[in-house]
């Protein structure tokens, strides 16, 4: 006999995707909306490969979902394996690195984070790829390249500032 308040296997799982892209989505923008760039940051110096301004918001929406996706897939494989709890990681880092960047305008401690949070994505990759989660590996790849790319930036506005 089914009970209206039981959710079916499917249903779960659904709703277990939902609130990870809300996680990842949602959380994103709500420290982009917080932390917002500012005049602090219209002054420094930028490197020449720096891209206009734009081009941030989209990239970190593709970004995110596929974080919530990747940390979805881990969830329903090994929710209390090492792999969910790096995720969990590089969740609090990347959120904690918009903070540090645009509101404390801590170009060096945003560095220290931002380097820990790449370092956090590879090692996600890496224990996902061992532990045969390919695709949360491979969902991951973006994101690592888009963090290096960052980090080369965060490093070299430091050192122009």
């Amino acid at each position: 006999m089914r009970y209206p308040h039981m959710l079916s296997q499917s249903q779960a799982s659904r709703a277990t995707l939902a609130l990870f892209l809300s996680l990842t989505v949602g959380g994103g923008l709500l420290i982009g909306m917080l932390s917002t760039p500012d005049v602090w940051y219209a002054a420094l110096n930028k490197p020449s490969f720096n891209p206009p301004n734009w081009v941030f918001g989209p990239v970190w929406t593709v970004i995110y979902v596929l974080i919530g996706l990747a940390g979805w897939q881990t969830w329903k494989t090994r929710p209390n394996g090492l792999a969910m709890k790096i995720w969990t990681l590089q969740m609090l880092l990347n959120f904690f690195w918009t903070p540090v960047f645009f509101t404390l305008h801590r170009t060096d401690m945003a560095l220290d984070v931002i380097v820990a949070l790449l370092g956090t994505i590879l090692a996600y990759i890496y224990v996902s790829y061992k532990d045969g989660n390919t695709r949360s590996a491979l969902l991951f790849v973006p994101y690592a390249i888009w963090v290096a790319f960052a980090t080369t930036l965060n490093a070299a506005i430091w050192t122009l500032n």
